[in-house]
């Protein structure tokens, strides 16, 4: 028995927009706005290492070069996540 070909990938992660106020973020199709008053370790952070984002798992993003750990429910409702780690930027 032949295994079929894999589908297309759809668990892309990419930084769409940077801009003063925050990131916006396109996962699975969806676009995330992350506020640096909610998001603070991207503010200061190099363009190059906000771009570097990788989704290890459905719904789990990670910022290698910034040790940034996020879920997808944490960008998309932040007021169910509201304690924010320090941020020595």
């Amino acid at each position: 028995m032949n295994s079929s070909a894999h589908g297309k990938n759809i668990s892309h992660v990419e930084v769409t927009h940077i801009s003063s106020h925050g990131v916006w973020l396109l996962c699975c199709g969806v676009e995330y706005f992350m506020p640096y008053t909610q998001f603070p370790w991207f503010k200061n952070a190099r363009v190059a290492d906000i771009l570097n984002v990788k989704q290890l798992q459905h719904g789990h993003l990670y910022w290698p070069d910034l040790d940034v750990d996020l879920g997808v429910d944490s960008i998309d409702n932040p007021q169910r996540f509201p304690l924010l780690a320090r941020c020595d930027t």
